[in-house]
């Protein structure tokens, strides 16, 4: 009797799965999408009813291959993607391309990668989901429309090479409004008043100042404005009483939130753990997938972190109790059951997210995950934990205070029960502040007086957590696709992050601008909206996909055509004078960023860096010095410095533009920097498939290959590897050089995209004797010079290496 397939979407289930099912099931992955629209052209016949071209993506057509033999032997094929619209779309086309030898073909969703859930999927195994499929497709045929006919216009008149997108566009207008905000303000000086007051009973106490002439104070609206207010205030309260005007005490109950949704997860990872939205779900992927947990094997932690539903399944509601009551005590399980309800318009196809067996604590499993892993997980059991207890309780005390002019208000805060706080480690350190025994009428002596000048501050620029929560509120993009879109904005250089904000690039300025003026409906954050909203329809079977696009394409193609003929030129001119032909500078993008351009071009080719300050002004900025490499130039004697091109790293003499002598360099296995010879290749070894000379070159981009010396007789070629394992567990993969577009070398896993592992630095094969990450990399600053670091975030270990090459010894 043949065996059923199931065919998941990561290949790290595979192993989870079988685990589960041992040797009745045969599983595989599709490892991620294997159709999707052609990459070199439109793809969709606008015609007849945006009737789409799939075609199976340029490297899947062995993964392709091998289902399709999988197939053919089996006897009911399952798929099991993740349980959302891509993974249905996954599902679909992997049908699509096997039901030409198996249409024995079923859907099966799993909320949790456990035993339990795989076999009741499987007892409950269904159709595919058509409705679901059309939504995700009527979205991606919308994302390619918009990118596919908005961008040439975008290339002719702001930069070849970016892009427009119909969600993200959305976006990027809210960070750019908000930075038009921030240059806008004009700050208000205020002066805050605070007073240290002692009555009968101790000890003193810090009032704010609440209230003046019978007027609540708020800085920009109602407050003490200069500095001769501030002085005349402080002489007429030095010389007045103070007396308590009302003392009020009240008993507050605080209840938990509920458990995480994948919006909040991003925020508070973001808030709490310094994480950005993609890393959070990178890091909950793997711990919903499953993680190597020692004893207990390869063990799902999470259950699935794409989600808008803060429902929770019964049966882990009863673990939840079962545990509260065992660790804490009766008092801190509420005497009902907590529901929480889900928003209006939320998905409620899968659970919050939470632990799949909450008896597995954080601290069971913190010595078997990495650091990320552990911190991440903590979070997520102690949200879920927390929302199923007891309410903490708080007993309150608000004391008014009279005197000249001025009413006084001061808050004292003392837990009386932790109640859910416990389990969240803020049981005893949520800060209390206890007031003395006060008496209405009571007179008080002022022992000080504080006044500060201060200045009102602009709304502030957006964190990831902030641009989340704004999304979510107004229902731009769904949970799933927050993460990506901030990846898009930072990618496409729209944006860049100072310290964790973002900060729209002048790029990101004008293709905002230029598409909130021309395609007014498509940046409108209504309308963006309202068309998640029929997305939704379509997958509730609500909506035809086709007369939705119908419809969109109504009003866009002949906006589209309006802005072709309409758009102009982005050319923005600045106050800086160019300091050769006297013309006004202009704002203008290149390859490598935006610059200052002569609008005397191309009679006048001068071009200066600047950056912009708080306010948005303008200011030039020097090059900097190259860092110096030790090496001489062999035409002057001058020092040579390693410089950047759009094809990489080389060698430049630091007397140009008198000696303009370049050369390549290559590190060694230490990172030491060599001249090279640029026409004489190393060779290294023999090649395996013709019998030639293996030759190190050189990438366009800057980074290190070998190939064949036959070429193109004999194409062979690999990449240059760094001798060093990936890092990555489970992974057999070993990182090798790499390039960016841009030229940067890195160094990434051979098994890349099964392995996305990479970092910047060469890596050397040393586990980090502070966390015990398994490799470290060789770095080189101005402050340190060369030393080893551990690249994995948050850990800061360096250790310095000696004029040698030797380690120092140092550690930080």
């Amino acid at each position: 009797m043949p065996k059923d397939l199931i065919i998941v979407e990561s290949p790290a289930k595979v192993k989870t799965i079988s685990k589960f099912l041992g040797k009745d099931y045969m599983v595989d992955a599709s490892v991620g999408h294997v159709r999707d629209l052609p990459t070199r052209d439109l793809g969709v016949d606008e015609e007849n009813g945006f009737t789409p071209r799939y075609e199976v993506i340029q490297g899947k057509e062995d993964v392709v291959k091998r289902l399709k033999a999988a197939a053919k032997k089996a006897g009911t094929v399952y798929l099991a993607p993740d349980p959302d619209r891509e993974g249905e779309a996954i599902a679909w086309h992997v049908a699509e391309l096997l039901k030409p030898v198996n249409d024995n073909i079923r859907r099966i969703q799993f909320n949790e990668i456990t035993a339990r859930a795989v076999r009741e999927a499987l007892e409950n195994a269904q159709e595919l989901n058509e409705n679901l499929f059309d939504s995700q497709q009527a979205r991606r045929i919308l994302d390619r429309l918009v990118g596919y006919k908005i961008s040439p216009i975008l290339w002719k008149n702001v930069k070849r090479g970016i892009s427009a997108g119909r969600v993200q566009s959305v976006a990027l207008k809210l960070l750019v409004e908000r930075e038009k905000e921030r240059r806008a303000f004009t700050a208000d000086e205020y002066w805050p008043f605070k007073v240290l007051l002692e009555g009968e009973n101790p000890p003193p106490f810090w009032l704010e100042l609440h209230k003046l002439s019978d007027k609540t104070v708020k800085p920009g609206v109602n407050h003490i404005a200069s500095a001769d207010e501030a002085e005349a205030l402080q002489k007429t309260l030095e010389g007045g009483a103070f007396a308590v005007e009302s003392v009020q005490e009240k008993q507050r109950k605080r209840d938990p939130l509920p458990p995480f949704i994948t919006s909040t997860l991003q925020q508070d990872a973001n808030r709490r753990l310094g994480f950005s939205a993609k890393r959070t779900m990178s890091v909950a992927q793997r711990l919903y997938e499953g993680v190597e947990l020692g004893r207990r094997g390869t063990t799902a932690l999470i259950t699935y972190m794409r989600t808008d539903s803060v429902r929770i399944a019964k049966e882990a509601q009863e673990s939840a109790r079962e545990l509260i009551i065992d660790r804490f005590g009766a008092d801190y399980y509420p005497p009902k059951t907590r529901n929480f309800k889900t928003k209006g318009g939320a998905q409620d196809a899968h659970e919050a997210i939470r632990p799949v067996d909450v008896t597995i604590t954080p601290d069971e499993v913190k010595t078997l995950l990495p650091s990320e892993q552990y911190r991440l997980y903590r979070l997520i059991w102690q949200r879920f934990v927390a929302s199923q207890m007891a309410a903490a309780n708080f007993w309150d005390t608000t004391v008014l205070v009279k005197a000249p002019r001025t009413q006084w208000r001061a808050k004292g805060e003392r837990m009386l029960f932790p109640g859910f706080l416990a389990a969240m480690d803020k049981g005893t350190a949520e800060a209390e502040t206890e007031l003395p025994k006060l008496t209405e009428g009571e007179t008080l002596r002022l022992n000080e007086l504080k006044k500060e000048q201060k200045f009102t501050q602009p709304p502030p620029r957006y964190s990831e957590a902030s641009l989340v929560k704004t999304l979510e509120e107004l229902g731009i993009g769904r949970p799933s696709t927050y993460a990506a879109i901030i990846s898009t904005l930072l990618d496409r250089e729209y944006a860049r992050q100072e310290e964790k904000r973002f900060v729209p690039t002048e790029l990101g300025f004008i293709v905002s601008d230029q598409l909130s003026e021309h395609f007014e409906a498509l940046m409108d954050v209504g309308f963006t909206a309202r068309m998640e909203d029929l997305l939704d329809d379509v997958a509730a079977g609500k909506q035809d996909w086709v007369k939705l696009l119908k419809e969109f394409g109504d009003d866009f193609y002949p906006t589209l055509d309006k802005a072709r003929s309409g758009m102009a030129r982005s050319q923005q001119e600045t106050d800086i004078v160019c300091e050769n032909c006297g013309k006004p500078m202009a704002i203008k993008f290149g390859r490598t960023g935006e610059f200052l351009g002569c609008t005397g071009f191309p009679a006048c080719r001068t071009i200066k860096n600047f950056t912009r300050d708080e306010n948005g002004g303008i200011k030039v900025v020097e090059r900097e010095t190259p860092e110096e490499t030790g090496v001489e130039c062999d035409k002057c004697g001058r020092p040579m410095a390693i410089k950047q091109s759009r094809r990489g790293e080389f060698l430049g003499c630091t007397g140009y533009p008198d000696c303009k002598n370049i050369v390549n360099f290559e590190r060694d296995a230490e990172g030491k920097i060599t001249v090279v010879e640029a026409d004489k290749p190393k060779v290294v070894g023999v090649c395996p498939d013709c019998g030639g000379e293996l030759l190190l070159k050189k990438a366009r981009t800057g980074s290190r290959f070998i190939a064949c010396s036959n070429y193109p007789d004999c194409t062979y070629a690999e990449p240059f590897s760094t001798g060093v394992p990936c890092p990555e567990e489970g992974c057999t993969g070993e990182l090798v050089e790499k390039s960016s577009r841009r030229g940067k070398v890195f160094y990434s896993c051979s098994a890349y995209p099964k392995c996305d592992y990479a970092v910047w630095n060469w890596p050397v094969k040393e586990p980090c004797p502070k966390c015990g990450h398994p490799i470290l990399t060789r770095k080189t600053t101005r402050d340190k010079g060369e030393h080893l670091a551990c690249p994995r975030k948050g850990c800061g270990f360096t250790r310095g290496i000696d004029d040698n090459g030797e380690d120092s010894g140092d550690e930080g």
